[in-house]
């Protein structure tokens, strides 16, 4: 797997928008503080073009990624933001001049595309992390941008969680791989879909109906997604929907349904998702899962 170099003081990063059409005032804070924390900031040639709910035209985002990918100067492309969109321009990607200056991809939601594309074509670790849309916009520097801080500039980032409920206790060590729980789903069947035999899975979702959180977990057991999992971590499940007529389950409670007759370890209520802490994580790396009793430990091998 390859894993990008950390950054350091005047590395340059730019910032581009595959999915959902993006404003300045909705990106400046995090400039600032990208700024702040030493780095060069190059926003890509059509990040506020707009083509309906987009950030331009499918060819103007693949370009403006080819050029930052292409760059042996860009250190690392941040996603401005999700929303929809990264799924239809990935076949589109050419990332061999990424393989020889390989560069850290931060972003999550929709960019749970681009993460799968990585790990299963690429072969590349990537940050599932906060975006520039997120940012405070007095620039205050919360859980989330730290965790994003330290896994750039390559700090040890270990996390300690408070016990759950729906945990299943246990020890292990693998591959953490995944993402948006919708985005994975969407994926099925295709050539980025994920590979999660012998790994660490996690999976977060926002705004999606109780029942259809069923069916995506359904999909994914019937796929053998779940069966061979080394663990499982379950970040947010966050503005939940359900129906007139109630489904009768909560998020949590229907995934842990979905993996009852396994026996791997997993933790549930990781903060990670659309939430003010969406602490930072690298998909492809190698982390330690251990669910105690009364804690959850998660740390890089």
């Amino acid at each position: 797997m390859i894993t990008p170099n950390k950054l350091e003081k005047g590395d340059k990063i730019g910032i581009i928008a595959p999915a959902r059409k993006i404003k300045m005032c909705e990106i400046e804070a995090s400039i600032k503080v990208f700024q702040k924390w030493g780095l060069r900031v190059e926003l890509s040639e059509n990040l506020f073009e707009e083509y309906f709910q987009y950030a331009g035209t499918e060819k103007q985002r693949v370009r403006d990624i080819q050029l930052m990918l292409d760059n042996p100067e860009i250190k690392a492309i941040v996603c401005a933001r999700g929303g929809y969109g990264t799924v239809k321009i990935l076949s589109d990607l050419n990332f061999e001049n990424f393989i020889t200056h390989p560069k850290w991809i931060i972003g999550y939601s929709d960019i749970t595309a681009l993460h799968s594309y990585l790990n299963k074509i690429v072969k590349s670790k990537t940050i599932h992390g906060t975006m520039p849309i997120n940012f405070p916009k007095d620039c205050f520097e919360n859980e989330a941008i730290i965790s994003l801080k330290g896994l750039l500039f390559g700090d040890s980032f270990d996390y300690k969680l408070k016990d759950h409920s729906y945990n299943r206790m246990g020890e292990v060590e693998g591959e953490l791989v995944g993402g948006n729980l919708s985005v994975l789903y969407s994926l099925s069947g295709t050539n980025y879909d994920l590979d999660t035999r012998g790994k660490i899975l996690v999976i977060e979702d926002l705004d999606e109906y109780l029942y259809h959180i069923d069916r995506m977990m359904m999909n994914l057991k019937y796929a053998g997604k779940l069966k061979n999992l080394k663990g499982l971590i379950v970040g947010g499940m966050t503005e939940m929907n359900d129906n007139i007529v109630p489904y009768g389950r909560t998020a949590y409670e229907i995934i842990a349904d979905a993996i009852k007759e396994y026996t791997y370890p997993v933790c549930f209520n990781f903060p990670v998702g659309h939430i003010e802490n969406n602490m930072a994580l690298i998909l492809g790396a190698k982390i330690n899962l251990k669910v105690c009793e009364k804690e959850v430990l998660i740390s890089y091998s």
